[in-house]
């Protein structure tokens, strides 16, 4: 059961970081609002710097826990659980499969019809 919980956590607290992100976007935004101010408040500024780098410096440690665990995980074997580009793959072949088996039929019927053409007169000759 520890194992199930295991990946919802992992999430969990990738949703966490994602918050971050966005808080971290609002700070950087806050400072830029400040200092586009003619009167700015370096001391309003400094304080929503430091919150942006504080915020960045714990995203940047989470997303690093996070890829590590993945390295670790990662057997470096392609991905099995989608078979959509192999049915793709298959049925397009599979089509122009179809479509050959067309033509060639049509190719044939052409010949054929050539043939006993080209036949009706020379037995039509032949029987005078």
């Amino acid at each position: 059961m520890a194992n199930s919980s295991m990946p919802i956590e992992r999430l969990q607290a990738l949703d966490s970081v994602e918050k971050e992100i966005a808080s971290c976007i609002q700070s950087a935004g806050q400072a830029l609002t400040e200092l586009s101010k003619d009167k700015a408040s370096m001391k309003q500024v400094e304080s929503h710097t430091s919150q942006f780098l504080k915020t960045l410096n714990h995203v940047e440690s989470e997303l690093s826990k996070h890829i590590n665990y993945l390295t670790q995980v990662s057997t470096g074997q392609p991905h099995e659980g989608s078979a959509y580009g192999s049915v793709k793959m298959y049925k397009t072949a599979r089509h122009r499969i179809e479509h050959t088996r067309t033509r060639l039929q049509d190719l044939e019927n052409l010949k054929n019809r050539a043939l006993a053409s080209t036949a009706r007169p020379m037995s039509a000759q032949n029987n005078p």
